[in-house]
């Protein structure tokens, strides 16, 4: 198996009255665009989830060909989440992403996975070194490895199993802005006015087909 993707959904909802993952943007559930946006780039998809009850919740919405894994270090940072989902990936390559981002365009994943062959890590960067690091590509045993360095350390955020690798290529979003211009990629629903936003937003723009100018 070459590509996987890990879709962490602990930890998002700190600012909604309920669980965000499951809330409806144009008649449909958040994590189900997630999922919708980066399956055809993969061969497995796994769901990071925080008890047996979010697994028996999100199959019925999901179906059955989702595979769930427990973030069995149960904290609030985001890495034991990304650490447990590494484990369980069987791709060589593993694309991360947070539940929230309904507009990740499929054609952008792509472009990641192929940037990081050969390196430990594709990640999006702004000019400002703003870096996205839940909407990147990591070979999935040197990011694991990275993960459990880091977590055995005491730290919880993404940047810490960054931070550990070597031989990461960072993409700008410049060049990303010739597969995605408005970056909806990177949209996040933090917020009851970003859903509304989003609503608004609606599908994210068609790319026409051409090469891409790097």
């Amino acid at each position: 198996m070459n590509r996987s993707a890990v879709i962490l959904t602990r930890g998002f909802s700190s600012r909604f009255s309920q669980d965000k993952v499951v809330l409806n943007l144009a008649d449909k559930p958040l994590i189900r665009h997630v999922i919708d946006a980066v399956s055809p780039t993969v061969e497995e998809i796994i769901v990071v989830v925080d008890s047996e009850e979010k697994v028996k919740q999100y199959a019925k919405i999901l179906g059955g060909k989702m595979r769930f894994v427990l973030d069995r270090y149960q904290s609030q940072g985001t890495l034991t989440g990304a650490l447990s989902g590494l484990d369980a990936a069987q791709g060589k390559y593993t694309l991360l992403m947070s539940v929230d981002t309904p507009f990740v365009s499929r054609e952008v994943v792509s472009l990641l996975f192929d940037l990081c062959v050969g390196k430990a890590a594709a990640i999006p960067r702004w000019p400002d070194e703003l870096s996205a690091p839940l909407q990147a590509v990591y070979r999935t045993n040197m990011a694991l490895e990275a993960a459990r360095q880091a977590v055995d350390e005491g730290k919880l955020d993404v940047q810490a199993m960054i931070d550990k690798l070597r031989g990461v290529r960072y993409v700008s979003t410049l060049v990303i802005q010739q597969l995605d211009p408005d970056l909806n990629t990177f949209f996040a629903i933090n917020s009851l006015l970003d859903l509304k936003k989003a609503a608004a937003m609606g599908k994210p723009r068609k790319i026409k087909s051409g090469k891409l100018k790097r």
